[in-house]
């Protein structure tokens, strides 16, 4: 039984036992002040001694009363320590512990708002073990959040300092309505000019406004929504087929996205004379410059450049070569 059940059954035995209490010494011909104030004094033990002299009946009565209800008085003043301890205290050390972890988390994702959104969100970027900080209003909604949160409103500055937004890697506004979307936006795009952010939308309408207040990525949960079933009936096989990989995460490969940062042994080099595929057993699907489209299924002859994005598909190790060889010394390059 959880300590808020034996604190409402303890002091609904409390109330019983003061009841029993003032009944009893009622039948003994006490008025009623006086019958609660015996009661009292004796179930409290505070030693005030008898309100009149006891006869052998009232004397037989005290010691029943004294032996069940002094026990019953000192279960129910535990139990009460016990709640006070463990939601109040119980609950600051918690804060405090969460505190600090948000307070050392590097390179993680807040995540705005805890719905039916949201919380898929969160799913999926902790089964890709991405660290992640919820922020929502509701003390309620963040009880069911598995990790660190902040309760408050994501619109105010302060809160997303204390949500680690100075160190996030990405912001994801996830909130119901997109003024909401809008402000967070605005408001993470002035405190950190260099963050991605991942805004909903509900509306078409919203969704320019939204890139104009400093989205990188704007994305409407219906309009997805809709894209994806219009595929399944389409091409069912294929859309399953990538819902796996993206998703699923019970395959061995999946598809993933390597950055070459500047100063990669990689840049300048070539698909063919990088030798990525026999070093690291990824396959480059597609290639992406800062500030330009795709280009799918590149050339061996296709050069690799400084802060490019590479569209890989492989395993998890593969993924993991792959992501050292953009920051190590290549091994000797030739052509095959």
């Amino acid at each position: 039984m959880g300590v808020g059940r034996r604190l409402t059954a303890s002091l609904i035995a409390m109330v019983a036992i003061l009841g029993v209490g003032t009944a009893g010494f009622l039948a003994f011909g006490y008025g009623p002040l006086d019958a609660v104030f015996q009661t009292v004094t004796t179930v409290t033990t505070v030693g005030f001694g008898e309100v009149h002299p006891f006869t052998r009946g009232e004397k037989l009565f005290t010691v029943f009363l004294i032996l069940v209800g002094v026990g019953t008085a000192a279960y129910a003043l535990s139990v009460l320590i016990e709640f006070f301890v463990e939601g109040y205290l119980g609950g600051a050390f918690r804060r405090h512990r969460m505190e600090r972890n948000i307070a050392s988390m590097q390179d993680h994702v807040i995540l705005c708002g805890w719905g039916r959104v949201g919380s898929a969100i969160a799913h999926f970027l902790q089964a890709h073990s991405a660290s992640v900080v919820v922020v929502d209003t509701s003390a309620e909604r963040l009880a069911m959040v598995e990790g660190p949160y902040v309760l408050g409103d994501a619109t105010d500055e302060a809160v997303l300092l204390e949500a680690g937004i100075d160190r996030a890697r990405v912001l994801i506004t996830a909130l119901n309505t997109d003024a909401d979307n809008l402000y967070v936006t605005l408001t993470g795009r002035s405190m950190r000019p260099d963050l991605f952010i991942v805004s909903r939308s509900a509306t078409q309408a919203a969704m320019a406004k939204l890139r104009q207040a400093g989205a990188d990525r704007v994305v409407n949960p219906q309009d997805l929504g809709g894209s994806r079933m219009a595929a399944l009936a389409l091409h069912p096989h294929v859309a399953e087929f990538l819902d796996l990989v993206m998703h699923d995460g019970s395959l061995e490969f999946r598809l993933e996205q390597v950055e070459v940062p500047e100063g990669s042994p990689l840049a300048g080099e070539t698909l063919r004379s990088a030798r990525i595929h026999d070093q690291t057993g990824t396959l480059v699907l597609a290639m992406r410059e800062p500030g330009s489209d795709f280009r799918t299924n590149p050339p061996p002859t296709a050069e690799i450049v400084a802060g490019e994005v590479l569209i890989v598909v492989g395993d998890a190790s593969q993924v993991a070569r792959l992501r050292t060889l953009v920051v190590s010394r290549p091994s000797p390059s030739h052509s095959s």
